[in-house]
């Protein structure tokens, strides 16, 4: 199940949509994931891949870098848990993903954080760049429909020794 994936993204360019406060969870088995992602074809794509997971997990979608930020500072304050995975385009309004997922690895409470890849780009040496800088994994996202659900068992490895948060 995933939480919020029939909400509609929010129209405030600044609050991150589908966000709850970690007091707001009562399934002990509910994961979070942050998904960045400004293209909304995408997000529907990647929000029914997360879905055919079959894991409980509670979808935090933020159209921008800078949102992205502001979400992991938050999450990475001592009274809140930083999430399960962050699946993450490159290519983000304000605020590249790779610089993004520089200040997810400085924060030393998200340590455990999964970071997923998932872009248009089949360079080389963006796949080596996001790597380095200590992406999970990476997923270049296809043009055939069949093929982006295939994200599907990507999520599921890159969780499947993963604790839940609680």
């Amino acid at each position: 199940m995933v939480a919020g994936s029939g909400s509609s993204p929010s129209r405030d360019e600044d609050a991150p949509s589908d966000l709850q406060s970690p007091q707001d969870k009562t399934d002990a088995n509910l994961s979070d994931v942050l998904l960045v992602e400004d293209n909304e074809s995408d997000v529907l794509l990647i929000r029914e891949a997360l879905e055919g997971t079959g894991l409980s997990l509670s979808v935090h979608l933020v159209k921008d870098g800078e949102q992205a930020v502001r979400f992991l500072h938050r999450a990475g304050a001592a009274d809140s848990p930083c999430p399960a995975l962050v699946v993450l385009d490159i290519n983000l309004p304000k605020l590249h993903g790779g610089e993004v997922l520089k200040y997810l690895r400085q924060l030393p409470q998200c340590g455990s954080t999964r970071v997923l890849i998932v872009t248009t780009s089949d360079s080389a040496r963006d796949r080596q760049d996001m790597m380095k800088l200590g992406a999970d994994g990476y997923f270049r996202k296809p043009s055939r429909y069949e093929e982006f659900m295939k994200l599907t068992d990507v999520v599921r490895a890159l969780l499947s020794d993963v604790s839940p948060a609680e």
